[in-house]
């Protein structure tokens, strides 16, 4: 995985996701930061990430939309979105897994259950 986007709206939580993304192994990515889901869907049509980090909770266009967009773009279908709110929904979280989102983590994000959620393309992107 050498590049992903992380969309938030909050400086310190965009810190702390890239940290805890270089914590489970991704410190050589490249990470661009968005601070909205339109600015992030703007740097993602230019070129596609290999992640996309989005807090669902954001001004201009939030998380679930963002999901949509990329979700319905042919360039973009195949790109992992993962999914970060502090709803703690079970109905938003499955609503946000049928949409298509990679997988949804509850805020604070730590490193382990970021691990475990990210194993699957970890394990693919070193077989690759």
């Amino acid at each position: 995985m050498n590049r992903i986007i992380i969309a938030d709206d909050s400086d310190t939580a965009r810190m702390f996701i890239r940290r805890c993304l270089e914590i489970v192994g991704l410190h050589e990515a490249e990470f661009i930061e968005a601070v909205n889901g339109n600015e992030a869907l703007k740097i993602a049509k230019q070129e596609p990430p290999d992640l996309l980090v989005s807090d669902l909770n954001m001004p201009v266009m939030d998380g679930e939309t963002l999901l949509k967009w990329v979700k319905t773009s042919p360039r973009l279908v195949d790109v992992p979105v993962l999914v970060i709110t502090s709803a703690g929904n079970p109905a938003k979280e499955a609503q946000l897994l049928e949409l298509g989102a990679f997988a949804v983590l509850n805020k604070p994000v730590s490193p382990a259950p970021l691990l475990k959620v990210l194993a699957p393309l970890l394990a693919e992107d070193s077989d690759g």
